[in-house]
């Protein structure tokens, strides 16, 4: 065994689990654990789906590497029991997890911290359709607030629209928003141990960057380098390091951003758990910085010990 693999100790992959989001954490958790067998680290792959605390009890690994998206992953729930067994794991803690995976309560967060963030309003049974999109600039797009992936978004621009979409966003989580929809660019930056990659530019002939153009398709375009200018690189990667931190987050994640017709920024929300396949857009960032996948998987951990 090498010094680092020693050091390490053995590694329980989380992944799997029982969110709209399994299928993508299935590949996420395959691709890190291959990632430690060649780099010689002692890993078991843990699906949370099946008695988690028995597979915990058995393995007794050293860290938890959570490769788990949505609900049960990343809102903080499976952060609480690590904490509870005190076993280290990689990634934010339970307050900013779940933070950042409630995209309403995140937001305020940065509303409050004077952070810019498209113009937003939770949506229920009672709300005033047709005052909903006049407030929100006629265009909106409604999604669930505790949800990941585009899973249960829909682009709106009739209040009788707007009442369905929010029936369908429901149907994944009981907290439902709306927000101004932004026509600009789309960008995304992944953070690495208290340190911004490059930024991505993301281009997709989709209505909106949506779970096919995300996991499926190879039409999607990715721009690394982003295009930006320097100064405005800059800009948007300080402001992506200031969302991540005002919401305490720590380890690795990644923030999406989009500009308005002018070219502002404004926030959409944090990735605590960001994925991690072949179609996945920290390595993607991690590799135009040179650094390898496998190299990557090690920095996440050691990030965390």
């Amino acid at each position: 065994m090498n010094d680092l693999a020693r050091r390490i100790g053995r590694v329980g992959v989380l992944y799997g689990g029982v969110s709209s989001e399994r299928e993508i954490s299935l590949a996420s958790g395959y691709a890190v654990g291959e990632a430690l067998q060649r780099l010689s680290i002692e890993n078991t792959m843990i699906d949370v789906a099946d008695n988690l605390l028995t597979q915990l009890e058995l393995v007794k690994p050293n860290i938890a590497f959570i490769a788990l998206h949505g609900s049960g992953g990343e809102d903080g729930t499976i952060q609480g029991l690590l904490e509870y067994l005190r076993m280290p794991y990689t990634g934010s803690g339970v307050v900013a997890s779940a933070l950042a995976m409630d995209k309403f309560r995140c937001k305020l967060m940065w509303r409050g911290s004077g952070l810019p963030t498209a113009d937003f309003l939770r949506l229920d049974a009672e709300s005033d359709w047709l005052a909903t999109l006049e407030i929100l600039g006629g265009e909106i797009i409604v999604k669930p607030c505790r949800e990941g992936s585009s899973i249960g978004m829909t682009i709106v621009q009739d209040p009788q629209d707007l009442r369905d979409a929010w029936r369908h966003a429901k149907e994944f989580d009981k907290e439902v928003m709306a927000e101004r929809r932004l026509t600009g660019d789309e960008y995304t930056v992944a953070i690495l141990d208290g340190k911004a990659l490059p930024a991505i530019r993301i281009s997709t002939d989709s209505e909106f960057y949506d779970f096919n153009a995300k996991y499926h398709s190879n039409q999607t375009r990715y721009h690394c380098p982003s295009g930006l200018s320097k100064n405005r690189e800059c800009e948007l990667l300080d402001l992506c390091m200031e969302a991540f931190n005002s919401l305490d987050c720590r380890g690795w994640g990644r923030v999406d951003v989009m500009t308005d017709e002018n070219g502002a920024f404004y926030l959409l929300e944090v990735n605590t758990v960001p994925g991690m396949t072949s179609h996945s857009l920290v390595p993607k960032a991690a590799n135009s910085a040179d650094i390898s996948f496998d190299q990557l998987v090690l920095k996440i951990i050691e990030a965390s010990l």
